[in-house]
This record gives structure tokens, sequence and C-alpha cells, in this order.
């Protein structure tokens, strides 16, 4: 099948729409910037970005929102007049990196009894919650406490598993897997400092393959991260890229 940023899962609802972009909005969380956004769905002059900018800035005021956040058309560079403008505006301009990868020609991975990973049940929750917690800290409190809401409605999601890793008994690591009709999407992997380079993301992977041999399997990756060299070296096949430009306001 065709892998497009359609494939990939946005959490959030569609509040405003013309025929420049759409606007996500996901009050539940709203310090989520990935769930608070206007994408456009053509690459926009300095002028249109200006107004959409400038909308999105006072409906983020109003609902108490320090950001803004804009996703551009897949596979499109963005012209000069936008760039200089996002450069002295203070934006943070970024890319993300679309991959895919039928499950069997994921490679081969060592197995070991050091690394158990299991699918997220009432009995490991909390501790998986825990885990969480500890990681979202990073963005600040409020972050995390929002997040530990969000993680509690994905587990009573049908379609979202959570999966659980644990190295020699203790909490090491996780992995969303959001499943669609035809694909499986991997989706904030994360696997503790204490705990990395012992294989612990290959074999969340693993799993995701086992369990759904017959989907394609997708990712989103960070165009500016190491991990996509990783996902390179499993196999996973690109498909695209899309920026996108965040800025966040002192008041």
């Amino acid at each position: 099948m065709q892998i497009t940023f359609e494939n990939i899962y946005t959490l959030g609802y569609v509040v405003f729409e013309n025929n420049q972009y759409k606007q996500i909005h996901y009050p539940e969380m709203l310090v989520r910037y990935d769930s608070n956004f206007i994408e456009f769905k053509q690459v926009p002059s300095l002028i249109e970005f200006m107004n959409a900018e400038t909308y999105l800035r006072d409906f983020h005021l109003k609902n108490g929102q320090k950001h803004v956040k804009f996703y551009f058309p897949p596979n499109e560079k963005l012209g000069t007049e936008v760039i200089d403008y996002l450069n002295q505006s203070g934006y943070n301009i970024g890319f993300l990196e679309l991959y895919a990868i039928q499950p069997n020609q994921f490679p081969t991975v060592k197995e070991t009894a050091d690394i158990d990973i299991q699918i997220v049940t009432e009995e490991n929750l909390k501790p998986f919650l825990l885990l969480q917690y500890q990681h979202d800290l990073e963005y600040g409190m409020e972050f995390a406490n929002q997040r530990q809401e969000l993680h509690k409605r994905n587990f009573q999601d049908q379609k979202i598993q959570q999966l659980f890793a644990l190295y020699k008994g203790e909490s090491a690591g996780s992995v969303d897997v959001i499943i669609s009709e035809k694909t499986a999407e991997i989706d904030g992997l994360v696997v503790d400092e204490d705990y990395q380079r012992r294989g612990i993301g290959s074999r969340l992977q693993k799993f995701v393959m086992k369990n759904f041999p017959d989907k394609t399997i997708i990712l989103v990756a960070d165009g500016e991260d190491t991990p996509r060299d990783m996902y390179r070296r499993q196999n996973y096949q690109y498909h695209g890229y899309k920026y996108h430009a965040q800025k966040v306001y002192e008041d």
C-alpha cells in the first residue's frame, strides 16, 4: 500500500478549516503542541502565513496557550520569505520523516531472558504510568499530569495497544501501537536512559512485528535525531518528509 502522512494518527479535533489550512485543537491537553496546531494544505505565501499566525495566536491566547505550531505540506520546501520570517521571529524549524516496513523485513533480534515485553493490563498499568510520568516531567509537571490522563484514555482505547518493557524486572521502556485496518503505527517509543543500548527498543519493535504480521508498520521520526538512522538500518523504507515550525511565547 502507498503510505503517506495521512496514515499517521493525529490526536485532536478539526475545529476550523478553509481552503488554505485546517486547525487541530485538543482541549483535553492544551500543552501538547502536536495536538494544537495549524496544518497548511499548500505552501503559504508570507502574507498567508502571517494571517494564519495571527489567527492561531489569538485563538490560543483565549485558551491560555503560550505556543503556536504549524505543519507544512508533505515533500514541499518553504519559500525563502517564509523561512526568513520564521528565523527572524524566533521559531524553531524542523522536519519529520515518514517510514514504513513489512513485518517480515524487520531484522532478526537476539532473544534474551533479561528483557520482558508485556502488553499493558490492569496488573502492570501502575508501573507503566510511573515510567511515563518520570519521562514526561522533562517537559514540566503540568505536561506530565495531563499526559497521565492521556495514557489512561489510551489504555481504554481498543485501537491503541500499550507495550511495557522490563529489564531484569525493572521498568525500562514502552511504546504505543496505534492500530488501523491496514497499518500499525509505532508511537512514543521510549527507552529509559539507564537501559539504552541493550536491545530494548529493537525488542519492542520486534514484538509489534510479531503481533501484527499482516499490517504495514509505520512511524514518524524527527529528521534531526539519531533514531532515524536506526530505522534505516532496520530496513524501514523512507516515504517522505514534512516541515514544521513552532514558537513558545514568554507571556
